[in-house]
C-alpha cells in the first residue's frame, strides 16, 4: 500500500485504505442481506463518504432492480429477520406497490430512523440509471466490498444533474482523491448519457 494513499487499484477494485465507520457497518449489514437476492448500485453522497470525504448523510441511495412480488418478499422478510425495518410499511405486501409505482423505499435499523437506505427502483426507461446499474465499479473497505457507479458517471451526475453544493463538493472531493485514474475519453463518453437523464 503507497504511503499517504488514499487508495490502491486491485483487479479492478477500489480498495479505500481506512478503518470501517458506523455508517459502513449499518450499510454493509444491509447490502449483506441486499445482495442475496437482488443486484443493486449504492449512488451519491455514500460513494464520496467511502472514498474519504468527511460529510455526514442520513440516507444511503441504493439503484434496485423493479424486481416480482416473490424476489422482494424474501427480501422483505430476511431484512425484517435481521433487525431492519420499513419506512412504509411492515408486510412485504404491503410495500411491494411501491416497487410496481418505481416509488423510493427507505430501510432503517430497527427502532431507528438514521441513518436509513433510501431503495430507488429503476427500469430501462431511466436511461442514465439504467446505464449505471449495468457498469458497475466494485469499492472496498477493509472486508467489506460493495457496487457504485464507474467515477466518470458518478461525477458527472452529481454536476450535471445534481448540482448542489453538497453535490458539487462531492463531485470535487472524487476529481480529486482519483485523479490519477480518472479517464478523459469515459468522461466525453458517459456525457451525453447523464444528459438523457430527466431528473
Amino acid at each position: 500500500m503507497p504511503m499517504g494513499k488514499a487508495y490502491s487499484l486491485e483487479k479492478d477494485v477500489l480498495v479505500i485504505h481506512r478503518e470501517l465507520t458506523q455508517l459502513d457497518l449499518f450499510v454493509r449489514d444491509f447490502v449483506e442481506v441486499l445482495r442475496k437476492h437482488i443486484a443493486y448500485l449504492i449512488v451519491s453522497g455514500f460513494v464520496s463518504i467511502a472514498a474519504g470525504r468527511s460529510r455526514g448523510t442520513e440516507d444511503v441511495d441504493v439503484l434496485i432492480p423493479a424486481v416480482d412480488s416473490a424476489t422482494f418478499t424474501l427480501l422483505f422478510e430476511e431484512l425484517s429477520g435481521r433487525g431492519f425495518w420499513c419506512y412504509q410499511g411492515d408486510t412485504a405486501k404491503g410495500v411491494y406497490p411501491y416497487i410496481q409505482e418505481f416509488a423510493h423505499i427507505r430501510f432503517a435499523r430497527a427502532n431507528q430512523v438514521f441513518p436509513n437506505v433510501e431503495c430507488i427502483p429503476i427500469t430501462s426507461e431511466k436511461k442514465a440509471q439504467y446505464f449505471e446499474f449495468r457498469h458497475p465499479q466494485k469499492m472496498r473497505i477493509k472486508d467489506f466490498e460493495f457496487n457504485i457507479p464507474p467515477l466518470e458517471f458518478e461525477i458527472l451526475y452529481k454536476e450535471i444533474i445534481l448540482g448542489g453544493e453538497k453535490d458539487l463538493a462531492d463531485a470535487k472531493h472524487l476529481r480529486t482523491v482519483f485523479s490519477d485514474i480518472l479517464k478523459r475519453e469515459r468522461f466525453k463518453e458517459f456525457e451525453p448519457v447523464v444528459r438523457s437523464h430527466g431528473h
